[in-house]
C-alpha cells in the first residue's frame, strides 16, 4: 500500500509513493520537518529521517506528557510491566533492523525456548494449538486430525476445504470479505468458531463478522487464488521450503519475536534519544496547521504559531480526521469512519505455587462460544526473561475489545475481580497477587473492516493533492511495530 503526496518547491515537483513526500533529493539540508503525534508511528517517522537526513530540522509535537503512545513499561516489586505491546515481530523485518541502525540489537533478547505454543480455552481446560497451525492455515495435516478442538465432522470438514473451489467473485479488483466469511466458507464452522475466531479477536480486539480479509490475511486470500484451496497452497510452499518456519511452530512463528531486556520503553527511548535535544514537545497539543505561502502554519493549541516546510500527522485516526477536515476533506471523512475498540490489560504479578493447573505455555486465546469475560492471557514472564521475580509469574489478561466493550465500563477493582475470578478457573490461581495493575487504551485499536484497503485508496488519493503533507498511523497500514515502523521508513526526502 502507498499513500502518496506531492511536494511543490524547487527541491520537488514530483509526487513521492510509500506513503509520504517529502522532497527527492538528499541536499535539501536545514529542512523544517514538523512531526504531529509522539507515539510510535512519530517517533519512528523522526528517527528514520533523521538517519537517512542529519541536516533537517525535526519537531515532533506531543499532546501527553510522555511519548510512546500505547507503549510504556514499569517495575514494580520485581516484575518489568509492559503496558502495551511487549515484543515484535522480525518478520517484516524493518523493527530489527532499525535497532540494528540505533545500535541497540545487542539489548533485545529472543522468547524463551522452554513452553512456547499456546493454548485455546475449551470447556474450560487449556488445550494445544494444533503444531503447525499459524492465525488460519494448517501447515500439518496430522496435528489438525488429533487435536481434541474439532469433532470428528469438524475434522471432516477441514478435510474437505482441498474440494472447495475458489471463490470467482473474490478473484475480482477491490472485493473484499470477512475472515469469518472466508473462514467458513473454506474449513467449516468448528476451525473457525474454535481456532481461527479466537486466534484473530487475540490480534485485532475485533469482530470477525466484520474484519476485513484483504486488510489483515491478504497473504492468505491470495492463496486461495494461485492455488485454488489453502491444503494445495500448503503442498506447493512445503515441496519449495517456504514453509519451514510455520511447520514448527502452533498459533505464532515464536523464533521470529523479539523483546527489550528492559522492556519495550527502551525502543521508545532509543527513538527519541537518535534525536537531537530539544526536538520533542511534550503538553504541547496541535489546534490546527494551515497551508500558507507554500508553508506550514502549526498552531498549538497554547496559541504558538511556527512554519515547516513539511507536516507529517502522524497521529491516530481519529484527532487525524480533525486536522485534515480543512485540508483534505474526503481523507479526513474517511478516518473518521475508521472505527477504533477500547481494550483493558489486567495484570497481576503472582507466586508461583499460588498456580495449580500446569502452564507450560505462553499464553492462551479464549473463544467466544466459552462465555467468558476475557479475550485471552499471556504469561509474559514464560515469553522472556527478567520479567517476574524468580518463583513468581506476570501474568496479562485481556478484556473488552469490539465485542465485550460493556466490561469497561466497570472500575478497575471490578475488572481484577472478574480477572482473578477466570483465572482461579482456569488455571487454578489462589492467594493474594503480590501485583496489580489496570491499564486501559481506550479508542486505541483500529478497526480493519471489510472495505479498508478500499478506503485507505481514498485516503490515499486525498492527501495526494496536498503539497507536503504527510499521514501516518496504525489505522492504515497495519497494526503491530514492525508494520507500523515500515510505514514510517518509507518517508522520503
Amino acid at each position: 500500500m502507498t499513500l502518496a503526496t506531492s511536494r511543490q518547491t524547487a527541491c520537488s515537483l514530483l509526487p513521492v509513493p510509500l506513503f509520504l513526500t517529502f522532497f527527492s533529493v538528499s541536499d535539501c539540508i536545514d529542512t523544517r520537518v514538523a512531526v504531529i503525534g509522539g507515539g510510535l508511528s512519530g517517533l519512528a517517522t523522526a528517527a528514520q529521517l533523521r538517519l537517512a537526513h542529519p541536516g533537517i530540522k525535526l519537531t515532533v509535537f506531543e499532546a501527553g506528557e510522555r511519548v510512546g503512545g500505547v507503549i510504556h513499561t514499569e517495575t514494580a516489586d520485581g516484575f518489568l510491566i509492559d503496558h502495551g505491546a511487549d515484543m515484535f515481530a522480525t518478520n517484516p523485518p524493518h523493527a530489527l533492523q532499525l535497532c540494528q541502525k540505533l545500535g541497540v540489537e545487542d539489548q533485545l533478547i529472543e522468547p524463551l525456548p522452554d513452553g512456547r505454543g499456546a493454548r485455546i480455552v475449551r470447556h474450560g481446560k487449556l488445550m494445544p494449538i494444533p503444531d503447525g497451525f499459524v492465525l488460519m492455515r494448517a501447515t500439518k495435516l496430522w496435528p489438525m486430525l488429533k487435536t481434541p478442538l474439532l469433532t470428528p465432522l469438524g475434522k471432516l470438514r477441514f478435510l474437505a476445504e482441498r474440494f472447495v473451489s475458489a471463490d470467482k467473485q473474490s478473484a475480482g479488483d477491490g472485493f473484499d470479505e470477512s475472515i469469518d466469511s472466508f473462514v467458513r466458507r473454506r474449513m467449516g464452522n468448528e476451525v473457525l468458531d474454535r481456532i481461527v475466531a479466537p486466534l484473530s479477536a487475540g490480534i485485532y480486539t475485533a469482530d470477525i463478522t466484520k474484519l476485513s480479509m484483504r486488510a489483515t490475511m491478504g497473504p492468505i486470500a491470495e492463496m486461495e487464488q494461485k492455488y485454488g484451496s489453502l491444503a494445495r497452497a500448503t503442498v506447493a510452499r512445503r515441496r519449495s521450503g517456504e514453509d519451514s518456519v510455520e511447520r514448527g511452530s502452533t498459533g505464532a512463528r515464536y523464533g521470529q519475536f523479539r523483546a527489550f531486556r528492559g522492556g519495550m520503553i527502551r525502543l521508545i527511548q532509543t527513538l527519541a534519544d537518535s534525536l537531537p535535544a530539544g526536538s520533542i514537545r511534550t503538553n504541547t497539543p496541535v489546534g490546527s496547521i494551515v497551508r500558507q505561502n507554500e508553508l506550514w502554519n502549526v498552531n498549538t493549541a497554547g496559541g504558538e504559531t511556527e512554519a515547516f516546510d513539511h507536516v507529517v500527522v502522524a497521529a491516530p485516526p481519529a484527532p487525524a480526521s480533525k486536522l485534515l477536515a480543512e485540508i483534505a476533506p474526503v481523507a479526513s471523512e474517511q478516518l473518521a469512519a475508521i472505527e477504533s475498540a477500547s481494550a483493558a490489560i489486567v495484570v497481576l504479578g503472582v507466586k508461583k505455587s499460588d498456580i495449580r493447573a500446569d502452564i507450560n505455555t505462553f499464553g492462551f486465546v479464549v473463544p467466544l462460544s466459552e462465555n467468558r469475560k476475557i479475550l485471552a492471557g499471556s504469561f509474559a514472564s514464560h515469553k522472556f526473561a527478567g520479567r517476574a521475580p524468580d518463583g513468581h509469574v506476570l501474568i496479562r489478561v485481556f478484556m473488552g475489545g469490539a465485542m465485550q466493550p460493556e466490561l469497561l465500563e466497570q472500575d478497575d477493582a471490578s475488572l481484577v475481580k472478574i480477572v482473578r475470578q477466570e483465572l482461579a478457573d482456569l488455571i487454578g490461581l489462589q492467594g493474594e497477587p503480590v501485583v496489580t495493575r489496570v491499564v486501559r487504551w481506550n479508542h486505541a485499536m483500529p478497526q480493519y473492516h471489510v472495505g479498508h484497503k478500499q478506503r485507505v485508496k481514498q485516503i490515499e488519493d486525498s492527501i495526494a493533492q496536498v503539497p507536503g503533507l504527510s499521514l501516518i498511523n496504525n489505522g492504515l497500514g497495519g497494526v503491530g511495530i514492525a508494520p507500523v515502523i515500515r510505514a514510517a521508513g518509507g518517508v522520503s526526502l
